[in-house]
């Protein structure tokens, strides 16, 4: 065998612990994605019309009494002319900043714990510091967003840099368990699979582009228009409802996904399980968009909408790591036997 790779095969306590944490960080880096998502359906977004301080303090005020008589003028001259103190939207936006904090240092920790495993795999330890330097990066970007006044273009861009560190993430835990996916053949899994793997990852990417355009044009009406929420739906432009039926390709080619796995690999695979996850993300983000689209918009909908799409980028990441990790192992033990 060649020692080089073997250690690959391997599962230790070392990376027993760094999954750990790591799942722990991703879990709470989809709440941050939620808690953000929350503070822009609410409206409270300028809750907090400075950064890194909100209102000047580093611990916001409770009332207006604590604030300058003439702050509207001073936060005008700063570019911020509709500046209205609000406390439940300041500390909502207060509250989603000490989030993304914790989460910081969630990041930071298990950079810090990917170091023990660098000699198993350094892409685990260079992946894990490259998303404590991309949190550093969106938390610039965050104040960005603040003295944009809440751009659309700067909120998306946000979103995806979120995403983003989602993904390096969870390249890493897929390294992580590299050596438990490599102990789970796929030899018999069937031959459309890895053909449909792209397909449905394609048609998510597009499916959740035409959501970032949907996304881009409610916050138009939210910021521009000032029409009641009920009225949006019917404001929206034709891509609105290419991507409401849309949907329905993803779930379908999602299930044909499923299908030829559960005939090939059955019930007990990884693969097959983390596929019925996200079959299941597919109905919640489905369910949650057509409430949004025939209930007028609801605010607390909204999250729970993102984050789903959200989850089936992240399910769909995992399930390609993960396929490749157990196809190498396949792949290696042909090499070794012929």
């Amino acid at each position: 065998m060649n020692t080089a790779t073997a250690p690959l095969h391997a599962d230790t306590p070392a990376l027993a612990r760094y999954r750990r944490i790591a799942w722990i960080t991703l879990i709470a880096v989809y709440f941050l994605i939620l808690v953000g998502a929350s503070v822009r359906a609410s409206g409270a977004g300028m809750g907090c019309p400075d950064w890194p301080t909100c209102f000047g303090s580093w611990v916001p005020p409770t009332s207006v009494e604590q604030l300058p008589a003439n702050y509207q003028e001073i936060y005008a001259d700063l570019g911020y002319a509709e500046t209205e103190f609000n406390p439940v939207k300041t500390w909502i936006e207060y509250l989603n900043r000490l989030t993304g904090v914790t989460i910081g240092f969630l990041i930071l920790l298990t950079a810090i714990y990917s170091w023990s495993v660098r000699k198993h795999d350094r892409a685990i330890a260079t992946a894990s510091l490259a998303a404590f330097l991309m949190v550093g990066f969106q938390g610039w970007l965050g104040s960005k967003v603040v003295s944009s006044n809440l751009m659309p273009g700067m909120i998306t861009l946000h979103m995806l840099m979120a995403l983003a560190i989602v993904a390096t993430l969870l390249f890493a835990v897929a390294r992580a368990r590299r050596g438990i996916m490599m102990a789970e053949s796929v030899q018999g899994i069937d031959p459309k699979f890895e053909k449909w793997l792209y397909i449905v990852v394609g048609l998510t990417v597009l499916q959740i582009t035409m959501g970032t355009q949907v996304r881009e044009m409610v916050d138009y009406l939210n910021h521009t228009e000032g029409a009641d929420r009920s009225s949006w739906v019917s404001a929206l432009p034709w891509f609105f409802y290419v991507h409401r039926s849309f949907s329905a390709v993803v779930l379908f080619s999602n299930l044909w996904l499923a299908y030829l796995l559960v005939r090939s690999v059955g019930w007990q695979h990884t693969l097959t399980r983390f596929t019925v996850a996200m079959i299941l993300v597919i109905g919640l983000a489905i369910i949650s968009g057509a409430t949004l689209g025939h209930l007028g918009m609801p605010a607390l909908v909204q999250p729970l909408h993102l984050v789903g799409a959200s989850l089936l980028f992240g399910l769909q990441f995992l399930i390609w790591m993960s396929y490749r990790h157990a196809r190498s192992a396949d792949n290696e033990q042909t090499l070794s036997t012929a």
